[in-house]
């Protein structure tokens, strides 16, 4: 039984030992769509950020001695997180840097929104504590008097929270997984990548060039070539030895 061929640098058979295996079209469109669901989780989580920033958080009296009314307070998410705005903002510019990067860049985006996520998170748990309500509110207002309870609005904090919580998911997704999906032109690196089966070293073109052939040429069209050549010139050569003995014939 004779032995089995081993496989050669061709790579005809089982892919060598340690080659990196090309991504099957599930793959890719698994990656697309993983892609896809990152940058809308990032602009989701941004603009709950924002949205909410503007937004009236929480609202309450200051009683003035005296005769006069109780003058009202009211804090914004700006006012109770004041990073929360600026934290919406970079998300949003790191949208853009996942767009343009790829591989190891990439995922230091991903750690980057991590610390975007966290960072909003610990300013609105900060915020939200009764002394820090208290504070804010007192920076507030100019009346000199005392401070009754503040009435929270909860939609506001916990869409502001939800969108930190939903930052620091996509950005730890980013940073394990964000090697593997595709950037901005990859569809077409397959077609720009240059050919390795017709690029040699330079003695190989000049041989090439000295024996009349095209270097340029698929080497299927120049393997085809010789055969036309030698086709040709047998024909050339019957010829010849037909015309040479219809002239002895009649010498």
């Amino acid at each position: 039984m004779s032995e089995p061929e081993e496989n050669g640098p061709a790579g005809t058979g089982a892919p060598e030992e340690g080659a990196a295996a090309e991504p099957t079209e599930p793959d890719r469109r698994a990656a697309r769509r993983e892609f896809a669901i990152a940058l809308a989780a990032t602009v989701a989580g941004a603009v709950a950020l924002l949205a909410s920033a503007g937004q009236t958080w929480a609202t309450g009296d200051v009683t003035i001695p005296g005769p006069s009314a109780p003058a009202p307070v009211a804090l914004s998410g700006t006012d109770i997180a004041p990073a929360a705005s600026a934290l919406g903002w970079a998300s949003l510019a790191a949208l853009g840097a996942l767009l343009a990067t790829r591989g190891w860049a990439r995922r230091a985006v991903g750690v980057l929104i991590v610390i975007f996520g966290a960072a909003g998170g610990y300013d609105l748990w900060r915020g939200t504590r009764p002394d820090a309500l208290a504070r804010a509110a007192g920076e507030q207002t100019t009346a000199d008097g005392h401070l009754g309870t503040l009435d929270l609005a909860g939609q506001w904090p916990v869409l502001a929270t939800a969108g930190a919580v939903l930052l620091l998911a996509v950005g730890a997704a980013t940073a394990i997984r964000g090697a593997a999906w595709p950037g901005m032109g990859s569809r077409y690196d397959r077609h720009s990548a240059p050919s390795t089966d017709r690029a040699g070293d330079p003695a190989e073109l000049w041989k090439s060039l000295d024996s009349g052939t095209d270097p340029t040429l698929d080497p299927a069209s120049d393997s085809a070539a010789p055969g036309t050549g030698a086709t040709a010139s047998s024909g050339v050569s019957t010829h010849d030895r037909d015309a040479e003995s219809a002239d002895s014939k009649e010498t």
